[in-house]
């Protein structure tokens, strides 16, 4: 297949990307790793008369630990990432959860920006970036301003950037000392698109508990995060795990995913037991 036919900008400055961004209003699309859009508009399910092209924008490309943050710049790629000493040091929960992010050939091309701006509901980077309260930096003709990650994703490949801003930079709190985390999801195959799955972290009486693949964004599991608030013995993870059984049942989906439901659920399950497993309750 062949996308439609379309008009091609290539900037080399984040200035120069934002401009051309605005020009083009809603008829302009960002084109990032490409991952995501290219087979979108090969199956023409996007049509933008502008693609911006962000592969020469080298300032977009970096990742450093700074005052307990991890800073990635939207072009970094997701295989920085997984291999990165940095991120291990700082957040092995990312680092171990972005080897689940497609295959490595995806990885080497995708981009950590490009997953968040996109938004599919069964990424791994959005629920990551809910779960662990991440900031994003975007930039406009009319300024700069960050977004936190939780409610940035609105719906279905739908998030809070206006039309003329671009995602600049994610950025993702180191994870405090001690701190246990657990990641699980199920696909068909390895590497193809999570079917659901589910996210921890706690710490002291810190916890945090986000399902992904079950809702049109991710979905963070308050009620079951009370359970665990200064314990994770086998009656909390119960607890948890029926706390949130009874979220996802409320969800106004005419029951188009129960099953995506019951497999979050048995993540979430096996996501709580790892965290149990890498301390003492």
């Amino acid at each position: 297949m062949k996308p439609p036919s379309f008009e091609y900008s290539r900037p080399a400055t984040i200035a120069d990307a934002v401009s051309m961004i605005a020009q083009g209003g809603d008829d302009a699309k960002v084109l990032a790793g490409g991952q995501s859009l290219i087979p979108l508009l090969n199956f023409r399910l996007a049509a933008p008369r502008l693609l911006v092209d962000l592969n020469r924008v080298t300032e977009l490309v970096y990742t450093r630990r700074d005052n307990g943050m991890l800073r990635f710049g939207a072009m970094t790629r997701t295989r920085e990432v997984e291999t990165s000493r940095t991120v291990a040091d700082a957040n092995p929960l990312l680092a171990h959860a972005a080897r689940w992010i497609g295959h490595v050939q995806i990885r080497n091309r995708g981009t950590v920006g490009g997953s968040v701006a996109h938004a599919d509901p069964a990424a791994e980077l959005p629920a990551l970036s809910v779960l662990l309260g991440a900031e994003l930096k975007v930039v406009s003709p009319r300024g700069e301003r960050t977004l936190p990650a939780e409610g940035f994703f609105h719906g279905l490949m739908t998030t809070g950037l206006a039309v003329d801003e671009l995602l600049v930079e994610v950025a993702i709190p180191a994870l405090p000392h001690g701190a246990r985390w657990g990641f699980r999801e199920f696909a068909q195959r390895h590497g193809d698109f999570a079917v659901a799955g589910a996210a921890c972290m706690l710490s002291g009486d810190n916890a945090r508990v986000v399902i992904f693949g079950v809702s049109d964004a991710p979905v963070r599991c308050l009620t079951a995060e009370r359970e665990l608030t200064g314990k994770l013995d086998a009656a909390a993870v119960d607890a948890a795990v029926g706390r949130a059984r009874e979220q996802l049942a409320n969800t106004d989906d005419g029951g188009r995913r129960t099953y995506e439901r019951e497999v979050a659920e048995a993540m979430l399950r096996r996501a709580l037991e790892d965290a149990a497993g890498r301390g003492e309750s």
